[in-house]
Order: structure tokens, then sequence, then C-alpha cells
């Protein structure tokens, strides 16, 4: 990982963005007795230039909840009645629309739809727009709702659950009521690094280098849940691009022992901002954000190494699953970012942000 270093980080705040020298160093080309600059001055001033030209990473901040108390709970003695949590949003047709997670008491999962003109107070529908009917969904059902759109198109990747399997699957609508069902996308247990389930599917909303790409959940032999990336040439098809994670877990941190991706990321002129939840040994979920190269989703930039958000409430500690706060929605509003997640799952809050487009 190569972390992005402004030039202050070396004491230095003013530099020329060019490729001489930087300012304060100069060299004509010749040593003599009166004038002399060491080889190890010059490699100084190099370093100083190099890290002058690197632009600053996007990055996320002044996180707050937009909401002290949860925008949707659950209700009912029906599909909804144990749980509303983990939502994707996007802006259609001059409303906010919210596709969520709703369980019921035997623990069989569906997707709800509701819908906002402010982005904070949401009406729901009273029938689910996706239920399981194939033998993947069957008794655990369709979960984790992460959307994308292309064209007129939006596509929706969910995690098909049948309370054996956990797998990675794809459907596509043209108005998040109707949804024609594409099938598993990552198949578990078949991967290059993962050799357990897959889940969480964040496609980058544009295509790179001939390409569209995904970071995805997978879980390796050692029973980590890990990020890793994929490409497809039309939506549909997709192909593990590495053979290994593109961001581990890493031990002693929140992020320790789960990492698994949260909204579709976001794009900015310096980068790709991807927003992730984090789990520890305690299995308490926490918020990070990895940066990726705007030109290689494979090239990470930076990562956090704290958590920008936390179980605090009492609704995000006291759930179905204790001490959670899982961001899964994110959609513009102004000059800063509503982000969706689902608190101990079972509430569903919202926090805003800004996200800076990074540069120089």
């Amino acid at each position: 990982m190569r972390k992005a270093i402004a030039a202050t980080d070396y004491g230095v705040t003013d530099f020329r963005r060019e490729s001489a020298p930087a300012r304060g160093c100069h060299y004509n080309g010749s040593m003599n007795s009166v004038q002399r600059i060491s080889l190890a001055a010059v490699a100084a001033c190099t370093l100083l230039t190099f890290v002058a030209a690197q632009p600053a990473p996007p990055a996320i901040s002044h996180w707050q909840r937009a909401s002290e108390t949860p925008i949707l709970s659950p209700q009912g003695d029906g599909w909804e009645s144990a749980g509303t949590f983990n939502p994707s949003v996007v802006f259609f047709h001059g409303k906010f629309v919210m596709l969520y997670r709703a369980q019921d008491r035997t623990g069989t999962s569906r997707l709800g739809y509701a819908e906002s003109t402010d982005g904070i107070h949401f009406q729901r529908r009273p029938k689910p727009v996706l239920s399981p009917e194939m033998d993947y969904e069957k008794d655990g059902g369709v979960e984790d709702p992460r959307l994308v759109k292309f064209g007129r198109t939006f596509y929706l990747t969910y995690t098909g659950y049948n309370k054996k399997d956990a797998q990675l699957c794809l459907a596509t609508s043209k108005d998040l009521v109707h949804w024609k069902r594409q099938g598993v996308i990552l198949p578990a247990y078949k991967g290059k690094w993962y050799t357990g389930w897959t889940k969480s599917g964040a496609i980058v909303p544009e295509k790179i280098d001939g390409k569209y790409w995904m970071y995805f959940h997978g879980i390796n032999s050692a029973k980590l849940g890990q990020v890793g990336l994929a490409y497809s040439t039309d939506l549909i098809h997709w192909t593990e691009a590495l053979d290994q994670p593109i961001l581990a877990a890493r031990p002693g941190n929140f992020d320790s022992a789960v990492v698994e991706p949260g909204p579709a990321p976001i794009l900015t002129p310096a980068g790709i901002v991807l927003v992730y939840n984090g789990a520890d040994d305690h299995v308490v979920y926490r918020t990070g954000f990895a940066v990726f190269d705007r030109k290689d989703p494979s090239h990470l930039l930076m990562r956090t190494s704290d958590p920008i958000f936390a179980p605090e409430k009492d609704w995000e500690k006291v759930g179905q699953v204790p001490n959670v706060v899982f961001v899964e929605g994110a959609a513009p509003q102004g000059d800063h970012y509503l982000f969706y997640y689902g608190g101990a799952d079972k509430y569903i809050g919202v926090a805003q942000a800004e996200v800076s487009s990074g540069g120089r």
C-alpha cells in the first residue's frame, strides 16, 4: 500500500510542481571544492519533489448522525416484524428510494421498498418487492441489497441465503419494483482465495479500462471475511480479478475479523472511495473507508487505520445482533452525502458526511 503524503508531513509548505528540483534545492550538474552538493542532498531534493507531486486522496470528514433515532423500525406481525435493516438508497424520479432488508420472526428475509422527498422521512410500500423463490434463497431469503444504475437499468446485488449457503446474487430492474433475477454471480466455495460464502457486491458506478468492476466479500479458509475484486464485460457474468483479497483483515484492528464492502463506491476525480464495514474479534461492527486509483480499481491508495463510525446509541447496541452499525447505502444531498445503515440488525439509521474530491 502506498500512503499519500502531504508536503507538510516533511515540514515543507511550498513546492514547485514541475519536474525541476524542489525549491531550495539547487544543483548545476558540476561539483568543485567551493560549490558542492552531496548526493544525499540531491536524493533528498528528488524525494521532496516526488512527494510534492502526489495529489491528496479523497477523504470522508464531518461524519455525524442525521437522525438520533431510527428512520425505519420493525412493524406488524408479518414480513418485517423482526427487523428492518441494511438498506441501499438511490435518487430516482425526484425521490430517495430505499430497498431494505426486512426479516420476519422465522428468520426469513425479503426486500422492502420505501421512498422519501428529504432522505430522512420514508414511506413504505405494504408488500416486499423481492421475496425468496429460488433454491439458493429458500428459507433464509434475500438479504443486504446494494444498488447501482447504468443507463436505464438498475443492478441489484444481494445475498441469497438458504440457511446452508450464502452466495452473491444479481437482479435487474427498470423501476426498482419489478425485478428479474440473473442468478448467482460469484458462487460460494469456488473462489481463487475465498473458500466459503460470498456476499456484498459493491459495483463501481462507471466503466473503467473497458470493464465493469465490483468489490465483494468472501470468506477464506481461516474464516476471515475479506474484500476481493471482480470484473465483468456485461454486468451479468463476473470473474475474480485477483488471487488474493484486495482489503485483508488486520489483526488487532477494528477490522480484524470481517472486512465487508458498504455502498456502491463513490467516484471522485482523484480516486474511488469505498466505504466498508469492519468487525473485530468481539464482533463489534464499525465503519472505515479505503481509496483506490481512479484508473485502476486494484491499486489501493489509502485505508483508514481507525473507524469513522461506531455503535453508540442504544438501538445500535441492542437488537438482533448487538453492537452493529453496518453502512450499506449512500446518496448525495447538496454538498454532502447521506449514509444509510443498519443498527444492531434491527433498525435503519442515517448519517451525513462530506466527501472531498481529493487532488491538488
